[in-house]
């Protein structure tokens, strides 16, 4: 797919008054003329909060919004058939769906279980304290309102490695569950000594019953929805090996072109190759390291060298496997990641992610649409945050679509104004472009725009410089930005 863009469908604070499917629905026509080929939807299943849950404390993933459970039959974004007609509507305009996956824990059990466990400290969670302890954990799901439909599968204190509350103690703490193989899973982030255990009842991976069941499920999510790919979630918490062999079967066994990027947040890039290379490659991975330069970029603002803002990233470095993006959930105001991107910056960082010629670009909803929400912050406050959609972001969308092909050249040579040039091609005719962007004060710069282009006059696609430019008969011409901004040059 040419340009291929990605959209994250929502934001933490999406309503949940049950719209979502319909927008979906409403807006897949609109999306497609903007150049969004992809969409990546929230947890479609019921989660242990109902329609309070942004869909992460995943109770039941066979119920897509159809069954009475957790206090209701819809979950937060909708119903099961909605679900399933935003999808169909998406694919009448060739939009792709990836759904979300949380694989890691289960919350909201129907009842608990007595279990040996013993404590082990949050900083560190090879070190054990306290001794063994009886616990009263809740790790049995029955799912009585499904009533086996879809599976009959139900989970209990075998298929978990640990909890975080002990009801019969009243007590949170992080308790391992002791047994024939029960320990954390070694493949995975060593961050707080071993990171298997992240929320809820965490799920064993290396029980048989477990890695039967979840691929017995993903076979079935695709079959009986037609979603085109996966966002898998909080990966680095999961043993590495179990994607590697899930992904695989999904590839032979279900459908052979599926799509999967990981949610491995980490800043450090050669933590990501790492994964990357004990997953055999077959996954992409969201591009942390590129959000960070941006966010750090956006607070330093002129100080901040713009020679820097790709390296130690995938983008540079693992291209084809790049998922770029500017924001997501987790990294908006007030949220667990919270490390937004300024507003002045924005457009520069959706013009080097969306007009680059490597790299999957994922928009994030709020910069397309907006959204206003309160809730409280670390140091207790309630605070209310708006979020403005970037002005530039359709007419980026755009410039993806018709100029960004062609050969590039790159001129990320100074400390404030960077840029680069798209050749174009004739597969699209009158395609090429070039982009400047400075973090400090208005620059210019010769950029090489090919032969191909010799002698055309180019003009500023987002309106933010007045000049004309034309290319000397070398190809060569002198771009021009304002300071703290972007222009994005196309043929007048």
């Amino acid at each position: 797919m040419a340009n291929g863009t990605l959209m994250q469908y929502f934001h933490w604070y999406t309503p949940n008054d049950g719209s979502l499917w319909r927008q979906v629905a409403e807006e897949a026509q609109k999306l497609a003329s903007d150049g969004i080929t992809a969409l990546w939807l929230p947890p479609a299943y019921k989660a242990a909060s109902g329609i309070n849950d942004v869909g992460y404390g995943v109770y039941d993933m066979y119920d897509l919004g159809e069954f009475d459970q957790k206090g209701s039959i819809r979950t937060k974004y909708g119903t099961k058939d909605e679900y399933l007609a935003a999808i169909e509507e998406a694919h009448k305009h060739n939009i792709q769906i990836y759904a979300d996956v949380v694989f890691n824990h289960r919350g909201g059990a129907d009842d608990t279980e007595f279990i040996k466990a013993v404590r082990v400290n949050w900083d560190n969670r090879n070190f054990s304290y306290g001794g063994d302890v009886w616990i009263e954990a809740w790790t049995d799901f029955q799912f009585a309102g499904r009533n086996g439909k879809y599976s009959d599968f139900k989970w209990n204190y075998r298929h978990f490695d640990g909890v975080d509350w002990a009801e019969n103690l009243k007590e949170n703490a992080i308790f391992k569950f002791i047994g024939r193989g029960k320990d954390w899973e070694g493949m995975v982030s060593d961050e707080n000594g071993n990171y298997d255990y992240l929320m809820f009842s965490d799920i064993d991976m290396n029980h048989p019953e477990v890695r039967t069941e979840l691929a017995r499920w993903g076979r079935w999510i695709v079959g009986f929805t037609g979603v085109d790919g996966f966002r898998l979630d909080a990966i680095k918490h999961i043993q590495y090996s179990f994607f590697r062999e899930w992904i695989s079967y999904m590839k032979t066994r279900v459908k052979e072109d599926i799509f999967t990027v990981g949610e491995y947040w980490e800043y450090d890039v050669e933590k990501l190759h790492n994964y990357i290379e004990n997953t055999d490659g077959l996954m992409s991975l969201f591009d942390a390291p590129l959000h960070h330069n941006f966010y750090k970029a956006s607070i330093e603002g002129g100080s901040y060298d713009m020679r820097r803002i790709l390296d130690d990233t995938l983008l540079q470095e693992q291209p084809g496997l790049a998922v770029t993006l500017v924001e997501n959930h987790d990294t908006q105001p007030l949220q667990a990641l919270e490390s937004p991107v300024q507003n002045w910056f924005k457009p520069l960082a959706y013009s080097l992610i969306l007009l680059w010629h490597e790299g999957y670009p994922c928009v994030f909803y709020p910069d397309y649409y907006g959204a206003t929400y309160r809730d409280k912050g670390k140091d207790g406050n309630f605070y209310d945050i708006e979020l403005k959609a970037v002005a530039e972001l359709p007419t980026l969308l755009k410039a993806r679509q018709i100029y960004a092909h062609g050969i590039q050249r790159s001129y990320m040579d100074h400390w404030d104004v960077v840029g680069f040039t798209r050749e174009g091609d004739n597969q699209f005719p009158g395609s090429g472009l070039a982009v400047l962007m400075s973090n400090g004060h208005a620059g210019s710069k010769w950029m090489d725009m090919g032969h191909r282009n010799a002698g055309k006059v180019y003009i500023d696609l987002l309106g933010k410089h007045p000049a004309e430019v034309e290319v000397n008969e070398h190809g060569w011409g002198e771009f021009f930005t304002q300071g703290g901004s972007v222009s994005v040059w196309v043929e007048a």
